[in-house]
């Protein structure tokens, strides 16, 4: 059985190899933009045709569940994915990618997918959605193989080749003509741990890096949850991502930075350095369409740039709160950045956090079709 499953899955990789290596990274989506821009999308579905999805290249459901061996679409899921799945009507060339996982939502996931037949009971159930719906891909948010997460999630160094053996079961059942993708852990140790990327990545069509939450809500000290660039107090940042990844030969058309349409806010911030690298606990979570009133002035929230990380913070010495989040200014950096790196484009969490005009959408949208 072991062989012969090893040489289909042999014969797969060198099939999918050739039909995927000429599938360039970047996109050309409706406009004139030609990097992915991708939604995340947590909802009923019913208000997403509130935002300009003629600016997106991909939207994102999440997030879909394991039962048993499974990939599950309860009522509410299904009502959410046809919504999504009509917005084709005003953007033909969005693409509705279906979601497993998500923070807390694969504890199974080391089981389910440490044997072939889990495998290859997922994948098929993957392909069955996919076609039942009319979606065009799978995007996996195992959060994450061979490493620590939720206190008492179960995790083992087996996840690391087994993730491989999914990607590779998941790639020979649903072909070339369905996307398939991976959110990343924006930290050392999952690049480092979680995943076997020279065996991965010929057979994805992206990696989604969730350079976001790198200051989470399990800090003990502030910092910036979602900085473009590495400072001498914090290493991680969306750039040393990139660079690391791009050491290890991931291409670089394959890899789609994240953005946070939310900021993170900790309590019991000292005002020095108006409260960045400071003893914290996190206290909230605030979208950006609530910013004009949560972190305004009046709110007693002063606005700060930091010129290394490119990454704006507030801090609120009444109640020493910090915030850090992600703005305009510095979502137009990271658009550039795309451009400049050459890399596949920009994905976001979430959708629901923005504007419903005149947000952080349509600044990557602007940016990425200005010449």
């Amino acid at each position: 059985m072991k062989r012969k499953f090893l040489m289909r899955s042999i014969i797969a990789s060198l099939l999918v190899f050739i039909l995927t290596s000429a599938i360039p990274g970047k996109i050309f989506a409706q406009g004139s933009s030609k990097y992915a821009v991708i939604a995340y999308y947590m909802g009923r579905g019913n208000d997403a045709a509130e935002y300009p999805v003629e600016k997106l290249t991909h939207i994102i459901y999440s997030f879909l569940h394991l039962e048993g061996n499974k990939l599950l679409d309860k009522p509410n899921d299904s009502s959410s994915i046809i919504e999504l799945v009509a917005l084709k009507e005003r953007n033909p060339s969005l693409k509705v990618i279906l979601s497993l996982g998500g923070w807390g939502g694969c504890p199974t996931c080391p089981d389910v997918f440490s044997t072939e037949a889990g495998r290859m009971e997922f994948a098929l159930s993957v392909k069955h959605l996919l076609e039942k719906y009319k979606a065009d891909g799978l995007d996996l948010d195992w959060e994450y193989p061979a490493i620590a997460s939720i206190p008492g999630f179960k995790y083992t160094p087996e996840d690391k080749p087994n993730f491989t053996a999914l990607i590779l079961q998941l790639r020979e059942v649903l072909g070339p003509e369905y996307e398939l993708s991976f959110a990343a852990g924006g930290f050392k140790q999952f690049l480092d741990e979680s995943i076997e990327w020279s065996k991965v990545m010929p057979h994805l069509n992206y990696v989604n890096l969730m350079t976001y939450d790198i200051i989470n809500g399990y800090s003990t000290k502030s910092g910036h949850h979602t900085s473009l660039y590495s400072t001498p107090e914090q290493m991680n940042s969306t750039d040393y991502v990139v660079r690391y990844l791009d050491s290890l030969g991931v291409p670089r058309q394959k890899m789609i930075i994240g953005a946070a349409f939310y900021a993170r806010v900790f309590k019991g911030v000292a005002s020095a350095n108006n409260g960045l690298y400071q003893e914290c606990q996190f206290s909230d979570y605030v979208n950006f369409k609530n910013f004009d009133t949560y972190l305004d002035k009046d709110s007693g929230f002063n606005h700060f740039w930091d010129p290394v990380a490119m990454a704006p913070y507030s801090y609120n010495a009444e109640k020493k709160l910090f915030a850090t989040y992600d703005d305009k200014q510095s979502i137009e950096l990271k658009s550039r950045y795309v451009m400049e790196n050459s890399l596949g484009g920009i994905m976001f969490w979430s959708l629901g956090g923005d504007k419903y005009s005149g947000g952080l959408l349509d600044t990557i949208y602007q940016t990425l079709t200005s010449k």
